[in-house]
């Protein structure tokens, strides 16, 4: 029936690193969050929307929920913490264990204040014995008051229809707030620079990737339109790092450029032309007018 469409906003939660921004890609069915091992990756809320039959899903990937070390980290922790209260369902990522850290608690700690659903999910049970999945439900059982438990591997998509599921059982009836073919509310820009900047994280050294940032800037396509022009920045803290995101004879840009430019023909459909340079804008993430500059914006700090 009509009047039953369902409609809401999850949030995704955890620390750095548990698969957020993994599960939010494969539960939408396409890449929009970059994904890496690294911590930092995602900086920004980033919108996605599922539609199906029963409703729509507006799910916002935040950064993880950590301890801050300079401005960017505290915009990071804000963003991530304020999106609690804003949103109608909150899922919390976290490892297959039975060990609840600090890190665990100081999440349990912010749950606390707010009253919105929680369910846990506890990704990458395919790493694990299936019989050691029931023990790791009942140590966090014993934390927090959580609507639902569900285990998934994000990476495989086991059990995420399931989880899909559970979501929209605890969605109110609403109206469809974007079209059925929207997937993001993200800009082309804003995704085409954390593309280049996944490629970045992929390919460079352990110290270098916190440092990073990128902007576009310039991005246009030609009358032909079957060709767009992508000028890009790579910024670094370092004069060292500048140093190690070029590589040998330009080697290592090179390659963070032709894996971009791969992934972004496919995302607009069409060829790209991309160009890459470095700089160095020491201390950017304890900057203001940096971050805002780099896409970060100051309200949400």
């Amino acid at each position: 029936m009509k009047n039953e469409h369902k409609s809401g906003f999850v949030t995704l939660i955890g620390r750095p690193n548990v698969g957020k921004s993994t599960l939010m890609n494969k539960l939408i069915g396409q890449k929009i969050a970059i994904t890496s091992n690294k911590p930092q990756t995602t900086r920004n809320r980033i919108q996605t929307v599922y539609t199906n039959e029963q409703g729509q899903i507006i799910f916002i990937d935040t950064p993880g929920i950590h301890k801050a070390k300079n401005k960017l980290g505290e915009y990071m922790v804000s963003v991530a913490e304020r999106t609690l209260n804003e949103v109608d369902v909150v899922l919390w990522l976290v490892e297959p264990s039975t060990f609840i850290g600090a890190g665990e608690r100081h999440i349990v700690e912010q749950l606390g204040k707010v009253k919105t659903p929680v369910i846990l999910v506890i990704n990458k049970v395919d790493t694990v014995k299936k019989e050691d999945v029931l023990r790791f439900i009942a140590a966090y059982k014993d934390i927090y008051s959580f609507s639902d438990i569900v285990p998934v591997s994000a990476l495989k998509g086991e059990n995420t229809e399931h989880l899909l599921g559970t979501i929209f059982e605890l969605l109110p009836i609403g109206p469809q707030y974007y079209d059925e073919d929207t997937i993001t509310d993200q800009p082309e820009r804003q995704i085409v620079a954390e593309i280049i900047r996944e490629k970045a994280l992929h390919l460079l050294d352990e110290e270098v990737p916190h440092g990073i940032a990128v902007s576009i800037d310039r991005m246009k396509e030609r009358k032909s339109n079957d060709i767009i022009d992508i000028e890009a920045t790579v910024v670094c803290e370092r004069d060292s790092h500048k140093g190690i995101i070029i590589g040998k004879k330009g080697e290592k840009l090179k390659r963070i450029g032709m894996m971009a430019r791969q992934e972004i023909e496919n995302l607009l459909d069409m060829h790209v032309n991309l160009q890459i340079w470095v700089k160095v804008k020491k201390d950017w993430r304890d900057s203001d007018f940096l971050l805002k500059n780099y896409g970060y914006n100051k309200r949400d700090m």
